[in-house]
């Protein structure tokens, strides 16, 4: 496997080509993965994830949102993730990736961190041919997705110390999940927002870190493993 991950492009609805990086198995058989990044865009830290999803069997593509662009303090990532188009990315990049992905792997979930996070949710209302989604500290914007129109079962993990997703922000979007009759579920963490990224020691969490990726991997394999074989 290339650590850095195969560049491709691939078709999106409108007919435009998208930037990405593919990570397939060895054998390239088994569900898909779609992969988003954070704020900071496709850095190491988000390839990373995806050697670890190829480690336990997916295969992975992650969209370029940023078109090449990797932000390395957070004033320039607030700057990048303002410019992008939200409704292009999720309507556009994702629904191309997510179609891509179905269509050679079978079954396709979605996972995203932060900004990545909000767009998994979004997905998991707009795009139906997935199968699962898993959203890591990310609540979409209420006009580009309401959360009771869940499409496809949903694993989201939250932070009790987030200032982004704060715990109100987050009750509020549990109430509205409560009118999906789609299943989901939502766990929350005494740790702070990006606990999940060791790239950030200021903020990482190792047991939380740990259990959420245990309860990703459970929830996964759930929805993408007996069905895909």
């Amino acid at each position: 496997m290339n650590p850095a991950g195969i560049a491709v492009t691939f078709p999106r609805p409108d007919g435009e080509s998208a930037p990405g990086f593919a990570f397939p198995t060895a054998d390239r058989k088994g569900p898909a993965i779609v992969l988003i990044q954070e704020w900071w865009g496709v850095n190491e830290q988000i390839r990373g994830v995806a050697r670890r999803l190829v480690d336990a069997g997916y295969n992975v593509l992650i969209p370029d949102l940023y078109r090449g662009k990797i932000a390395s303090a957070s004033d320039e990532a607030k700057h990048l993730m303002d410019g992008l188009d939200f409704p292009a990315a999720l309507f556009q990049d994702l629904a191309g990736a997510v179609d891509i992905a179905v269509h050679h792997h079978g079954k396709a979930a979605v996972l995203g961190f932060c900004m990545g996070g909000a767009l998994t949710l979004a997905a998991a209302v707009h795009l139906p041919k997935l199968s699962a989604a898993v959203c890591f500290y990310g609540i979409p914007p209420e006009q580009l997705a309401d959360p009771a129109q869940l499409k496809v079962p949903l694993l989201a993990h939250f932070a009790t110390q987030d200032d982004w997703c704060t715990p109100d922000r987050v009750d509020a979007l549990e109430q509205r999940l409560q009118g999906a009759t789609v299943e989901h579920e939502l766990h929350r963490y005494d740790a702070h927002h990006a606990f999940f990224n060791e790239a950030r020691p200021e903020v990482h969490d190792p047991r939380a870190a740990d259990l959420a990726w245990e309860r990703t991997l459970e929830f996964l394999g759930e929805h993408l493993r007996s069905a895909a074989q």
